[in-house]
């Protein structure tokens, strides 16, 4: 034990004072804590007032400081970095793509400058006006959140239907409804494909446990649902009306859900209005581009082939709606010869169910209207005219068109380097997911959307959900061709091919994927135009 002692020296006048400490203690201690027990407090204070002092006075320290205010200062300017405050939105994407999708956020809003050199012409990529992922739940939507999060009562269990995009679209929508009920969600089924055979699980296609992590502040998800209600049989809906609001869902399932514990839902394409509160419609951004991440086989396999597109320069990948059941259901004909004309028709006679809308409009009328896919050579037309060099990389993703792979023969002509997932995988590297649809899907959706320039022949589920992305990534350069305007000047023979081509261009400045707000028009998907409910600018703020 140490003992404090005091003693007065009587010839000096001095009081001094001591410690007496135990031998064993003043050996476990070093010398330089032996040393510091000895300075007094006044001298130490002494000797870092010196310090300080000497600290203050030395140019190198105001050089630093000044150096250090400026380094900041740049920053706020060049990229808005405020170390001070708090960063509002909470939540900044992942890197792997989608992955709904990975996630390469910010890559594209901080390009090194060595990219930027490289990506001039024909790649250079659109102003993006500041604009950035912004999820930034209100504090109503967080209390919430306590009390749903603590439910164990209710259970929503959905069915979703149609390939890979179209089930990603249902289970958006899955997450939400569950969210404005106050339900867990059991990992969602997907029903076998009728087309394609397909018999893929969740777990196939997603990564299930970062699904689950990523919603974890905002619905609870299960892998199956619990004991005691395996056995009992769940209320079932089937026949959704198609847009409905928050207030439907909640006077329609909420009391029975309640009485019942579990409610089933099938088909939910369409059927949630694209129209929510703002706090829905961020978790719609939350779900789509950052919980619904491919499972690590197929981002591993679509990672490496984009590594081979890449490998030489940037690339433009195609999404080539050109399969037989495309042009069944839009109502279009391929123009490939009579034949080919006469197989589509009499199929679209023996399924009427398969065409999607306007009946009664001919084929011409729909053509004129832009309402059919573009066919092999009008897309080779196009981007000659947008400036498509020839030795530019093109991906092409999606089925065997109708008539074989001599159907692109215009676009392998003026664009030698052509190549799909088949062309760039080496030996049994797809073999594994050779009768899986959707996740031969899911590697087109990888390689396109990690793609320097993205276009689409047809709009559709994966050409929509991969423009969202390419926005919330930050304005990645997406063509969005303007069929309706355009044909008229593809049918004109008597034009020059440069006047054509300078038309053409002019038709498309604006549909390089620049920032669109999606409340300009009702009923736009905010997966597919985040601004303003999950991007913002400066101004914004």
């Amino acid at each position: 034990m140490a003992i404090s002692k005091c003693v007065n020296n009587k010839k000096h006048q001095h009081h001094q004072c001591y410690i007496s400490v135990p031998s064993e203690i003043i050996n476990s201690l070093s010398s330089n804590s032996l040393h510091s027990l000895l300075l007094s407090p006044k001298k130490a204070s002494k000797t870092a007032t010196f310090s300080r002092s000497k600290l203050f006075k030395n140019p190198k320290t105001w050089f630093l400081f000044l150096f250090v205010c400026g380094f900041l200062f740049m920053m706020k300017l060049w990229y808005n970095f405020d170390p001070f405050n708090p960063n509002p939105c909470g939540i900044v994407p992942q890197k792997v793509s989608l992955s709904l999708i990975p996630n390469g956020v910010l890559k594209s809003l901080n390009k090194d400058e060595e990219k930027d050199e490289e990506l001039k012409g024909f790649w250079k990529q659109p102003d993006g006006l500041g604009y950035r992922p912004c999820l930034d739940f209100s504090s109503e939507y967080k209390k919430q959140s306590v009390e749903i999060l603590k439910d164990r009562t209710k259970y929503l269990v959905v069915v979703v239907s149609g390939g890979m995009n179209q089930q990603r679209n249902q289970i958006v929508d899955a997450v939400v409804i569950a969210r404005i009920l106050g339900a867990a969600l059991v990992v969602p089924i997907l029903q076998v494909n009728v087309i394609w055979g397909d018999e893929s699980e969740f777990s196939d296609i997603f990564d299930v446990e970062h699904f689950k992590e990523a919603l974890a502040d905002d619905v609870r998800i299960i892998s199956s649902l619990p004991s005691n209600h395996l056995m009992s049989r769940p209320v079932e809906e089937k026949h959704t009306p198609l847009h409905v609001s928050p207030q439907w869902i909640r006077a329609r399932y909420l009391k029975r859900m309640k009485r019942e514990g579990v409610l089933l839902l099938r088909g939910l394409d369409s059927r949630l209005s694209k129209d929510l509160p703002s706090d829905l419609q961020k978790l719609r951004c939350k779900v789509a581009f950052h919980a619904l991440r491919f499972a690590p086989p197929i981002r591993e396999l679509g990672n490496k082939l984009t590594e081979r597109m890449r490998s030489k320069g940037p690339y433009l990948a195609l999404h080539l709606r050109m399969e037989k059941d495309v042009w069944v259901r839009t109502g279009c004909l391929p123009g490939l010869s009579p034949e080919y004309d006469e197989i589509i028709h009499n199929e679209r006679k023996r399924r009427p169910e398969l065409l999607t809308s306007r009946s009664n409009m001919t084929y011409h009328d729909r053509k004129l209207a832009g309402l059919c896919p573009l066919t092999a050579l009008e897309v080779t037309r196009l981007l000659k005219a947008l400036g498509v060099p020839k030795s530019g990389r093109i991906f092409w993703a999606g089925g065997s068109p109708l008539g074989g792979s001599k159907v692109l023969s215009s676009l392998m002509t003026e664009f030698p380097h052509f190549y799909n997932k088949e062309d760039l995988a080496l030996a049994g590297e797809l073999e594994p997911f050779a009768k899986k649809a959707s996740i031969m899907a899911a590697i087109d959706y990888i390689v396109s959307e990690n793609s320097d320039v993205f276009m689409a022949s047809h709009g559709g589920n994966m050409g929509h959900a991969i423009q969202g992305y390419r926005v919330y990534s930050g304005h990645k350069k997406t063509i969005t061709p303007n069929k309706r305007q355009m044909l008229s000047h593809f049918l004109n023979t008597s034009l020059h091919e440069d006047e054509f081509n300078r038309i053409i261009l002019a038709l498309h400045r604006d549909s390089m994927g620049q920032p669109e707000i999606r409340t300009s028009k009702a009923g736009r998907d905010v997966t597919k135009f985040p601004i303003p409910e999950c991007m913002r600018n400066d101004s914004s703020f």
